[in-house]
């Protein structure tokens, strides 16, 4: 019955000998994606239900057909209303033809009409479901579960967590600045490179988060993001004692640091639902000044390490040795400039972009770029 791809929402069910009418218990819905059929109902939406904000659909094989002209829906702010026209006048015993009900599918007492089918049907369920009505109630007063409730106070503290030590990394900063000018640039690693560290060990568990519904987000973004600058920091920054004292990582660790500042607080209130106009325009316009310039920064690191590691020979594996293989590392870093840099560039920034329209942009806008 539901979509493995899907959590399934509470979806309450009434009847007359004309009309079948659903309820689906979810707030604010976004991108809805409905096909009524003859005899099947489809739905999917990334909405605000039972197991926080996330994506939730069913799939129904109804008893018998509708009429799908004189059949219509609604969005409203709590919930998604159904009206189906019964194709024949006409009392149904049940409403799917399958006689197994799903959990998630309940009577809607006050809009039931048969008072002798409603106490067989709702007798049914108690005794399917015995734990049914303790999860109706905590959904519909809005009481998380005990894993909800454990998982978004893991994402509140992850968030103020690399929020307190970019905090950290920019007053460090800032304060060295403003007491020897361009000087404090070449200790900038000495001074804030342990913080730094720390934030971007704990950053690789966001690639985990989307892989166990902890986000929404792509796991292949993830990688990218976390993995590019993990690559940056622990193998061109920490594997090159020279590279660290130049002034290039002053300015990267300072773009780095102030798109964090706005991106971890922002995520921070959306763990609760909890949105600041501000903060969400500065979400998703800030990259637009920062990345370019990060990437830049990146590139230069990126160069000016080229021939630090082919004097070193560092994470280059030279013949003869046992495995028969060669890889020098200089040649793969000329090759990321070449051919990478720009395209993934584009790639995050393009991303970023579409974020932006669907986040920020008006409904005509958002209608013309989706």
């Amino acid at each position: 019955m539901e979509k493995d791809r899907h959590l399934s929402p509470f979806v309450y069910w009434a009847q007359t000998d004309t009309a079948v009418t659903l309820r689906v218990e979810l707030r604010n819905v976004q991108t809805p994606d409905v096909d009524l059929q003859e005899q099947t109902l489809s739905f999917s939406a990334v909405a605000n239900g039972a197991q926080g904000e996330n994506k939730y659909g069913f799939n129904l094989k109804l008893l018998k057909p509708i009429d799908t002209e004189k059949s219509k829906y609604r969005i409203l702010d709590r919930n998604v209303e159904f009206n189906l026209m019964k194709s024949e006048i006409e009392f149904w015993p049940r409403l799917l033809e399958d006689t197994k009900k799903p959990a998630w599918l309940k009577i809607d007492f006050d809009k039931w009409t048969h008072e002798e089918d409603l106490s067989d049907e709702a007798r049914d369920i108690m005794e399917d479901y015995p734990d049914l009505y303790n999860r109706v109630q905590a959904e519909e007063m809005g009481w998380p579960t005990k894993r909800e409730s454990m998982k978004k106070v893991y994402l509140f503290l992850y968030n103020l967590w690399q929020f307190i030590g970019f905090i950290y990394i920019v007053v460090v900063m800032g304060t060295r600045y403003l007491r020897d000018g361009p000087a404090s640039m070449e200790g900038t690693h000495l001074n804030v490179g342990w913080m730094m560290r720390l934030c971007f060990i704990t950053q690789f568990l966001e690639i985990f988060h989307p892989m166990v519904g902890y986000t929404k987000g792509s796991v292949f973004e993830a990688i990218v993001q976390v993995g590019g600058r993990g690559i940056i920091f622990f193998c061109l920054i920490e594997g090159e004692e020279r590279m660290q004292t130049k002034p290039v990582i002053f300015y990267l660790y300072l773009v780095w640091s102030l798109i964090e500042l706005v991106r971890y607080p922002y995520y921070m209130l959306r763990v609760y639902d909890v949105e600041i106009s501000f903060l969400t325009w500065l979400r998703y316009t800030i990259w637009i000044p920062l990345y370019p310039l990060g990437f830049i920064c990146e590139g230069v690191v990126v160069l000016r390490d080229i021939p630090y590691f082919e004097e070193t020979k560092k994470f280059s594996v030279a013949l003869p040795n046992k495995w028969n293989f060669s890889f020098y590392f200089p040649n793969l870093l000329r090759c990321y400039l070449l051919f990478f840099l720009f395209p993934v560039m584009y790639k995050m920034m393009t991303h970023m972009y579409h974020q932006r329209v669907r986040k920020l942009a008006p409904p005509s806008w958002k209608k013309k770029f989706e």
